[in-house]
């Protein structure tokens, strides 16, 4: 089990015309990290091949966005996301990711692909931080985890409705 990090108020930055690409298993494990992965989040390749994705989860991110991207891939979707990470030393850093599922030469779903590009700052602090502390306090405010993230996903599911006809039509919006 990877030692627990503590999250630190200080980002760590790529360049817009960087791309950090993963591909995961069924399971989520990493089965390829690029360099600009291994760089961002502080790890080496080596030490990523085989690690949870959540290796890299902030404590920041809903848990329901999470929801919404699984539910998205079992249904064979891709999906685009705004995604606080957090890098080994407990930095954070952003990414606009856009996750599809990785088909074998039979059409079964073997994995999935993400590739993670430097996000629209204005909409990072604009819109999607506070919709994501929103979100967050309403998983708070649940004596349990699970009453916490069905509350949270249907209160993301309501503002999808009263903003935009579908989830991809609001991420596209903004």
């Amino acid at each position: 089990m990877a030692p627990r990090v503590t999250p630190k108020d200080r980002e760590v930055t790529f360049d817009p015309d960087e791309i950090i690409v993963s591909k995961t298993d069924l399971k989520g494990r990493i089965t390829y990290a690029n360099t600009t992965f291994a760089k961002v989040a502080g790890y080496s390749r080596a030490e990523l091949m085989g690690a949870p994705h959540s290796i890299i989860r902030h404590p920041d991110m809903p848990r329901c966005v999470f929801k919404l991207l699984w539910d998205r891939l079992a249904e064979e979707k891709e999906v685009f996301a705004y995604v606080k990470n957090m890098a080994r030393g407990g930095e954070y850093y952003w990414v606009f990711a856009h996750v599809t599922p990785s088909y074998d030469n039979t059409g079964k779903v073997t994995g999935y692909h993400s590739n993670r590009r430097v996000p629209d700052r204005r909409v990072v602090d604009g819109v999607i931080t506070p919709l994501y502390r929103t979100l967050l306090a309403t998983e708070a405010s649940h004596a349990n985890a699970k009453d916490g993230l069905r509350a949270s996903f249907a209160q993301l599911l309501d503002i999808v409705k009263s903003k935009a006809s579908s989830y991809d039509e609001l991420v596209f919006s903004l």
